[in-house]
């Protein structure tokens, strides 16, 4: 047993020997001190098969990601028609809702359209006035009566509009209340524009189905005054909710305005744009202290809501 002792310290002496003299050889780095010492070695880009090294930028890098698009909310929409002036008078709801007493520049765009002049100063008009009454009558509503009013809304293409309209100053807080509920619900009305623009012509407004409400002028077929005369009726897509006077027998319509319209006549059937009493347009007037031309009975006014002011 003993001449086995002594070889086999002289091998653990001499593994002991090379390990020491191994570490104090190789100056004692490790793989992260060598690379450290030697970075341009220890970092070189990989040699490309064509002897040439490759640089970072010929490293792949991910492809940018493109901005998102804006979404609908985002995008910017006009508030304000150009016939809008801010006022200490105007009155705002919420943004882009909002009313104010008439400014010379309306005033200027609906005498002797929607509002009617006299005899003796409809020549001296720049436009050549439509709705003229001889000198000296009496006018049921003044300038300071109406109000002015600013809405916006989603039109048929569900794009939101300015909606310019008069009304009488008793319905105006009405008024832009409801249209900010239609709006809120992506109400659909094709267009709401001053029925100035159709020179006043409550026909040709219909039938290019728009939504408007002052307009002094008599009930259609009749020598009375019209509620919109006093600003205090509005008319909702025209051409989808017509008027409709019935004979007096009974025995079926006699007459529906606009013309054309007369397939909307029959409220039985289902179709777009039509107001009943299921309708948002229909309910929030009622909620408003409204009456609705569709509940009537010598005849149907369908697009009609109007309200009674002191």
């Amino acid at each position: 047993m003993d001449r086995w002792i002594k070889p086999l310290l002289f091998l653990v002496f001499m593994i002991l020997v090379c390990s020491v003299l191994g570490r104090v050889l190789t100056s004692g780095e490790t793989l992260s001190e060598y690379a450290e010492q030697n970075p341009e070695l220890a970092y070189a880009a990989p040699e490309q098969t064509d002897g040439s090294s490759a640089s970072l930028a010929d490293m792949p890098t991910a492809s940018p990601q493109p901005a998102p698009s804006p979404t609908p909310s985002a995008i910017p929409v006009p508030k304000f028609s150009p016939l809008a002036e801010e006022s200490d008078e105007s009155v705002h709801y919420e943004e882009g809702f909002f009313y104010q007493p008439l400014t010379d520049v309306v005033t200027a765009r609906i005498t002797g359209l929607s509002y009617p002049v006299s005899d003796a100063i409809a020549p001296a008009l720049s436009l050549q006035a439509t709705n003229v009454v001889p000198d000296g009558t009496a006018l049921a509503v003044s300038y300071d009566d109406l109000r002015y009013l600013n809405v916006l809304y989603y039109d048929f293409e569900g794009t939101v509009q300015i909606g310019e309209m008069i009304c009488n100053k008793g319905i105006a807080q009405d008024l832009v209340e409801i249209f900010y509920e239609l709006y809120l619900n992506e109400y659909q009305i094709e267009k709401i524009r001053l029925v100035d623009e159709y020179g006043g012509d409550d026909t040709a407004s219909m039938l290019d189905n728009n939504t408007s409400c002052f307009n002094y002028r008599v009930v259609d077929g009749t020598d009375s005054l019209s509620k919109h005369a006093l600003g205090c009726a509005i008319d909702i897509n025209p051409f989808y909710n017509p008027y409709i006077v019935f004979n007096k027998d009974g025995s079926g319509e006699t007459y529906i305005s606009p013309e054309g319209s007369e397939i909307y006549a029959d409220r039985s059937k289902d179709f777009p744009y039509k107001i009943d009493e299921s309708d948002l347009c229909y309910q929030l007037f009622k909620e408003h202290g409204f009456t609705w031309g569709g509940n009537w009975n010598s005849c149907k006014d369908y697009q009609h809501f109007q309200k009674v002011v002191n």
